[in-house]
């Protein structure tokens, strides 16, 4: 642990300032329950990095002390704040011996997230924002998952959305479509699209950490990038079909705020990851076709040919566009494409609602999902 990480532990269970103590389903303290736990190595890590979270942190304390699963620790990272944080979680892990504190110097996102993970003990690590608040069950369904799922590495769930459907419909579109994605093969299949998990939804085995390494530092949204990498590399996701977690989505949350996670940042780390998959899957005897003719797709995508993944041709259905060069590339209409064998297409076009209606399309010219097209916008 570097040098400017801080560690911080008490024990005692006192009341602590804006949190509930535990109290088991039948409204009798459960001290007992939580002492028997306190000096036994959890099976759970979470790993909360915060920094001036003053206003939110102590509901998302509360609603990880109310987990009916017990064998846990928090690893609450404070990265630098300046506002009553520390002395929010400070009061937190006098309270509860679960409770442990790393303060830093302000870092970044990525250096607390590795401090925190570095410190973590626990068979598993959940992941938790300060400004998040879990369901009373999140951890326990989630800790059954793995335990009933070996060959599952990640599980995530689903999420409830904690912002203004009206003022954000984007996001909460991006809400509805991650909820929709089940299985590990939807998972899969549909991650170059967006990510297909929430990040402060998951729970992951620790021993990945290890063999795949943890969160990289770089020009790339971090979380976008780690699920990609722990993908290609074989690691399967799994998702409780159930709400447990509100998602919050505030004005001045990182992913609003950070050059990291602009839209040219989540597409330049998809693009590695997407033609080392296409070099993996595709035939090299079959032309890749990209569906989207626009300046703006072909811009995006066109990157793809530093890496091999040279495109032959364009689909679109704009008139204005159809029978014209693009780049020295024709294109076409949909049903002018060669046959599935000797075509593979990417759908580029992000516009909301397009990805249903190309796949449709697709689909009725028996294309087939993962096998002739892949969505990755």
């Amino acid at each position: 642990m570097s040098d400017s990480v801080k560690l911080r532990e008490t024990s005692g269970l006192k009341d602590c300032d804006n949190d509930q103590f535990f109290v088991d389903s039948r409204g009798r303290a459960a001290q007992s329950l939580l002492e028997r736990h306190m000096n036994r190595i959890p099976r759970i890590s979470i790993v909360l990095p915060a920094r001036n979270a003053a206003g939110t942190l102590p509901a998302a304390l509360g609603s990880i002390r109310a987990q009916t699963f017990v064998a846990w620790e928090l690893v609450a990272v404070d990265d630098g704040s300046t506002d009553e944080t520390h002395r929010i979680l400070s009061s937190a892990a006098r309270a509860d011996a679960r409770i442990r504190v790393l303060s830093l110097r302000p870092v970044g996102i990525v250096a607390a997230l590795r401090a925190g993970c570095e410190a973590a003990r626990g068979e598993f690590i959940a992941r938790m924002d300060a400004d998040d608040l879990m369901l009373p069950e999140r951890l326990q369904r989630q800790a059954d998952f793995l335990a009933r799922h070996p060959r599952i590495g990640v599980v995530s769930c689903r999420v409830r959305y904690g912002g203004d459907r009206a003022s954000q419909a984007g996001y909460a579109a991006h809400v509805d479509w991650t909820n929709a994605l089940l299985t590990p093969e939807d998972m899969a299949l549909r991650r170059f699209v967006e990510s297909p998990v929430a990040h402060p939804s998951v729970v992951f085995r620790r021993e990945l950490l290890a063999q795949h390494g943890g969160y990289a530092e770089g020009d790339f949204p971090e979380d976008y990038e780690l699920w990609l990498r722990w993908m290609d590399a074989g690691v399967r996701f799994g998702k409780v079909n159930a709400e447990l977690l509100v998602w919050n989505d505030l004005p001045a949350r990182l992913s609003r705020t950070d050059a990291r996670y602009r839209t040219e940042a989540f597409y330049r780390t998809k693009s590695l990851y997407l033609a080392r998959w296409l070099k993996r899957h595709v035939a090299a005897d079959r032309a890749f076709w990209l569906w989207g003719a626009g300046r703006v797709t072909r811009r995006r995508f066109l990157a793809l040919e530093a890496d091999g993944i040279r495109f032959v041709g364009f689909i679109d259905i704009d008139a204005n566009k159809l029978g014209r060069a693009r780049d020295g590339r024709w294109v076409v209409r949909p049903n002018a494409l060669p046959d599935p064998a000797r075509a593979f297409i990417l759908v580029g076009v992000a516009k909301r609602g397009a990805r249903e209606l190309i796949t449709a399309e697709l689909r009725r010219l028996g294309r087939q999902e993962g096998r002739d097209f892949l969505l990755v916008a």
